[in-house]
């Protein structure tokens, strides 16, 4: 099989890390693989937050946590940690005033956790990065960063090593999934 479509079948959510930093030369490989994602007429409408800083990934996870218990979400985490531990979060944003941000960042999204699994390191999309910032502490993050533009939060892509263990097997694919029109 080609090793291409191998990474894409063999990718998983993972959702238990090791504690361990992974080195800013991953992170800037997986990074610069989502500036490379297609978008719509090529306007580029996503921005990415690299957040490495622990303060600061505690920060948008408590703010995540705070929009699940505000609107009564169900987690999984069972930790309190929207972001399960993984120590880099890469938030994907879109910029509000191109109708196709939501495709773009979702597109950004995927090709980082592709590469994050091509590394040998886990992923997993977690959600709420609009509720995020749209709160007023997540709009002042932006601020403080210099982002003044109106931005949508797509997704956050957490990175990490994974735990032992924390690869489950692949479910198969329901029997549904292709209508063949030849």
């Amino acid at each position: 099989m080609n090793s291409y479509i191998e990474n894409i079948i063999s990718l998983r959510s993972v959702k238990k890390y090791q504690d361990k930093p992974v080195p800013t030369e991953l992170i800037e490989e997986i990074v610069k693989s989502g500036t490379y994602a297609p978008s719509g007429l090529n306007r580029q409408s996503a921005i990415i937050l690299a957040v490495t800083n622990r303060e600061m990934r505690d920060r948008i996870s408590r703010i995540n946590l705070d929009v699940v218990v505000r609107d009564n979400l169900h987690t999984t985490s069972g930790h309190g940690d929207p972001f399960y531990n993984a120590p880099v979060v890469l938030v994907v944003l879109g910029k509000k005033d191109i109708g196709t941000r939501v495709y773009d960042g979702s597109l950004v999204m995927e090709n980082m956790m592709l590469a994050a699994n091509s590394l040998g390191l886990g992923s997993c999309w977690v959600h709420r990065a609009k509720e995020v910032f749209e709160t007023e502490e997540g709009r002042q993050i932006l601020l403080d960063l210099g982002i003044t533009e109106e931005y949508e939060g797509i997704g956050n892509c957490i990175i990490g090593y994974p735990a032992e263990n924390a690869l489950r097997p692949q479910k198969a694919r329901k029997d549904n999934y292709v209508y063949w029109i030849k």
